[in-house]
């Protein structure tokens, strides 16, 4: 079933779109001459010729063709077949890779019962590929040899409008692939455009299919929406659409809560200007971050029922992540930084004795305490403990004990050896004055 409505494609020539073939990067173009030159079809495709268009340099350049995976291999020395359920090839050029694509068919044949697409490996041709991708923004196919785009699908004409619009039956379409609402969020966001009326329409009716999502895809769809740079704009789209319910589960929940809100909104700023900035961004501080005042309050219930608080907070962690992996496949590499992150948060409270020296030494600290500072942005935690453990990362060790309790300073000071039968000589008279002990330790300790 054709989902397009139109049989060919228009051919916008140079003067019209301005994209010279020397926009791309060498690897592109020889990948294309290289397949054109063996008699094949080639084409840059996708989000590479979109963000050309608007003027903004791409991350990466995908090339969409008629020859078969195992042609394409054989054409390039350095390439490798990846994929089982459909095989792509990857070309190397140095640190760059062109992901090469042969022209898909769409499949609807097998489908699960709410409509979802389960099998789409069939190859087809350059008509078929176009029907096949979601938008019509994403759906233009640039010809390096003659510098001309074909535009199947008014792909051009939606760009210069600044719309997201999917390609056929909206309904249709989100019941083949929901990832594909989120998508629509993600790209409105992220190039401050609107979503076409039509494809917006069925989005909050259609949010549940969104529970269909096997969790790992969700989660890989997630990543890249929230180190997308727009994290904030694409949260904010994702509560318009009706999108956060059973996206991340507790989402909707961290929204409605004051505290929360304006945490979580915090962590996506700094996540976006990091990324801006073209800075290592950590998905599990953000995870974190998102997950934070559902641990509150689980911690708070378990210790409600009498859990001390160090168990508590632990079956707190357990228990927000085990709900959230059953929707979220959260890998475990980033829920264990998570958890440290999390059970650190307590241990900043405590200012006393060699406790914050112990913690400063800890491998999690500097994400630990940045975790700190965004609480104490937010309001969660008072401005002064943040301020506090800035300081005393960077003060000298008299600065140090100067920063730490009289109290407590007296306590980490070396006290000489106590002679058999005879008073304490540099610690305090026997009464144990110097030797009080300092302000009970949180239970975490």
């Amino acid at each position: 079933m054709r989902l397009g409505k139109k049989s060919g494609p228009g051919i916008i020539p140079l003067s019209k779109h301005g994209i010279h073939r020397d926009s791309l990067p060498h690897s592109a173009r020889k990948v294309c001459e290289g397949l054109q030159q063996a008699g094949h079809s080639a084409y840059v495709v996708g989000g590479a010729v979109r963000d050309l268009l608007l003027g903004v340099t791409p991350k990466d350049f995908d090339v969409a063709t008629d020859a078969l995976p195992e042609q394409v291999h054989r054409l390039f020395r350095r390439s490798r077949l990846i994929g089982r359920r459909f095989k792509l090839v990857h070309v190397m050029f140095g640190s760059e890779t062109i992901e090469v694509s042969t022209f898909r068919a769409g499949d609807s044949s097998n489908t699960d019962e709410h409509g979802r697409v389960l099998r789409d490996n069939v190859y087809g041709n350059r008509e078929e590929d176009a029907v096949r991708r979601d938008f019509t923004i994403n759906a233009m196919y640039y010809d390096p040899s003659n510098e001309t785009i074909l535009d199947f699908h008014d792909g051009l004409r939606d760009l210069r409008k600044k719309l997201v619009r999917i390609i056929g039956d909206p309904r249709a379409r989100f019941r083949e692939d929901p990832v594909r609402m989120l998508r629509a969020a993600r790209f409105a966001a992220k190039l401050e455009f609107t979503i076409d009326p039509q494809t917006r329409a069925p989005i909050a009716d259609m949010a549940s299919l969104i529970n269909n999502v096997p969790a790992a895809r969700l989660f890989d769809e997630m990543l890249k929406l929230l180190l997308s740079g727009h994290a904030g704009p694409c949260v904010r789209e994702l509560r318009e659409a009706g999108l956060h319910h059973g996206l991340l589960p507790l989402l909707d929940v961290i929204l409605e809560q004051p505290l929360g809100e304006r945490f979580v909104m915090l962590a996506l700023a700094e996540t976006d200007q990091r990324v801006r900035d073209g800075k290592p961004v950590s998905p599990a501080f953000l995870f974190a971050a998102l997950l934070w005042h559902e641990v509150l309050a689980a911690w708070k219930k378990e210790q409600a029922q009498g859990t001390k608080p160090v168990p508590a907070l632990h079956l707190a962690m357990d228990a927000v992540i085990e709900m959230q992996t059953d929707k979220l496949a959260i890998p475990r590499r980033f829920t264990t930084i998570m958890k440290e992150i999390w059970v650190l948060q307590p241990r900043f409270e405590q200012r006393s004795v060699k406790r914050p020296f112990a913690l400063l030494a800890n491998e999690r600290f500097r994400a630990a305490y940045d975790f700190l500072a965004l609480r104490c942005a937010s309001g969660e935690c008072p401005a002064e403990l943040a301020d506090w453990w800035e300081r005393f990362q960077h003060a000298t060790p008299e600065e140090r004990d100067v920063m730490l309790h009289p109290a407590e300073a007296r306590e980490r000071r070396p006290r000489r050896r106590r002679r058999s039968g005879g008073p304490a000589v540099a610690g305090g008279d026997a009464s144990g004055e110097a030797g009080s002990k300092a302000p009970a330790a949180p239970a975490d300790s």
